[in-house]
């Protein structure tokens, strides 16, 4: 379904649907509802597609909070290319998400990473949740901070 609204400025966006973290399923609905919405219009403007990312965040936070993410083994592109084998479906068949045969292309074969907006469509178009297509991110250790002894205080320059 296509929608002919005129292209609203950024703030517009946040004065007609103001997010804030999900804390609920009613403002899991109402937000998913939101990027729909969105989702359903053709050629978003940047502004646009900025404000579907904030929504997109605030559902994959949500999300990562909420779900049990212990079922489900495969993450990020290795789970489109399982979901693309369980629905016998094509790469083309993702064009809508993707937009090119080489940018779907790129995607799968790990050369470019999952934007928000394509995690926001395949989690459509599958209907499984938004946080399964991040990957997980390891952060580097940090060193560890010097021990002081009580009478012996670290000082700083």
């Amino acid at each position: 379904m296509t929608t002919d609204t005129p292209k609203q400025s950024y703030r517009d966006l946040l004065l007609t649907f103001l997010p804030r973290p999900i804390k609920s399923e009613q403002d899991y609905g109402l937000v998913q509802a939101e990027i729909d919405r969105m989702i359903d219009q053709d050629d978003l403007s940047p502004a646009q597609q900025e404000y579907l990312d904030l929504l997109g965040t605030l559902v994959w936070e949500y999300e990562a909070r909420v779900e049990d993410r212990t079922e489900f083994e495969l993450r990020g592109v290795e789970l489109v290319k399982g979901l693309l084998a369980l629905h016998n479906l094509k790469q083309k068949d993702l064009l809508p998400i993707f937009k090119t045969k080489s940018i779907a292309s790129a995607v799968l074969n790990g050369k470019r990473e999952l934007t928000v907006a394509q995690i926001n469509g395949l989690a459509a178009f599958f209907n499984v949740p938004h946080a399964l297509f991040f990957e997980p991110i390891l952060l580097p250790s940090l060193p560890a901070r010097p021990q002081t002894h009580p009478s012996h205080p670290v000082t700083r320059n």
